[in-house]
């Protein structure tokens, strides 16, 4: 039984889909809820409520079930509070990953794969090129989610080296599809499909910043991502302990345009021009190499499969 912690999140849904479609049985630890989400119903999935920063609760999990190997994807960070001083909410972030690493060691899981993010490859984004693993990181304070998840990626190493658990590291890119974020404060094909799907002009008022027409990043179809994450888990040997899990491609805002017209010939988003910045993507070569993974869902056959969703009476 392979343990998804954030099982019921975007990402995690589709992860524990694929896990299930390569024949395993998948317990979600949630936060919030006990209850199986709606759209994982017809899996063989059981849900735990434990919150992954409860050291106690979540080890209890080990006494009701055999997991046999975990992928942590649960979001804990020190966002800007009032409420928690940041000491407080930085231990808490950390303490939910080392929690988890624990877990592994006392239940004797042998690999944990977790989740990292693309942008810990900060200004080098807007360098153009393929970006690999073995680049180094710059180590200067940015957005909260980057900063922890190199912090953990550290912690992985270590622990990885200093016991019997593979912490492998999955540095996941932009995602967009069914149960995604709408709006992605990040990057503008969800909000592209949404406002296709219902025939609108695009919002961006609740993006970080004003996208423009040629603005690219490599991103994925979350089914693909899940799949990808299900591979590093279920991977008979692996050969590193950092995966870019990544369509190994960079795409613009125009190119979604384009695609998102031929399906919705009457669609109108009109993108601010700017500089055309050098395209950067995530080599996968080395997933490719361990795995086998290879994107299954390229642009035109996401962005049918996208509309048809919203289309479907889903809001996101």
């Amino acid at each position: 039984m392979i343990l998804v912690t954030g099982g019921a999140g975007f990402i995690g849904a589709h992860t524990v889909r694929a896990l299930c479609d390569a024949g395993e049985e998948c317990l979600l630890a949630q936060r919030r809820s006990p209850v199986v989400p709606e759209s994982l119903t017809d899996l063989p999935v059981h849900v735990a409520q434990v919150d992954v920063t409860d050291a106690d609760a979540l080890l209890a999990l080990g006494h009701e079930h055999r997991v046999t190997g975990i992928v942590d994807l649960a979001l804990a960070l020190p966002w800007p509070s009032t409420d928690v001083p940041p000491a407080d909410g930085a231990r808490m972030a950390l303490d939910g990953f080392l929690n988890v690493v624990r877990a592994a060691q006392e239940w004797g899981v042998r690999r944990v794969v977790t989740a990292s993010t693309i942008g810990v490859y900060g200004d080098r984004l807007g360098q153009g090129g393929g970006l690999s693993e073995d680049l180094p990181l710059s180590l200067g304070l940015s957005h909260p989610i980057p900063t922890f998840k190199k912090t953990a990626e550290l912690l992985g190493g270590f622990l990885s080296a200093a016991s019997e658990v593979d912490v492998v590291t999955a540095r996941i890119n932009g995602n967009w599809g069914p149960g995604g974020h709408q709006p992605d404060p990040f990057f503008a094909p969800p909000s592209l499909a949404l406002a296709a799907a219902r025939r609108t002009a695009p919002d961006f008022s609740r993006m970080e910043a004003q996208p423009h027409a040629e603005d690219s990043l490599d991103f994925s179809y979350v089914k693909d991502t899940g799949r990808a994450l299900a591979l590093l888990q279920l991977a008979d040997e692996l050969h590193h302990t950092t995966y870019n899990v990544a369509s190994g491609f960079a795409t613009s805002n125009a190119e979604v345009v384009e695609v998102l017209r031929r399906l919705e010939p009457a669609f109108e988003a009109h993108l601010p021009e700017a500089d055309v910045p050098p395209r950067t993507w995530l080599d996968i070569e080395r997933l490719r190499t361990d795995t086998g993974f290879g994107p299954e869902w390229g642009l035109e056959r996401a962005a049918a499969d996208y509309v048809a969703w919203l289309r479907d009476g889903h809001e996101r």
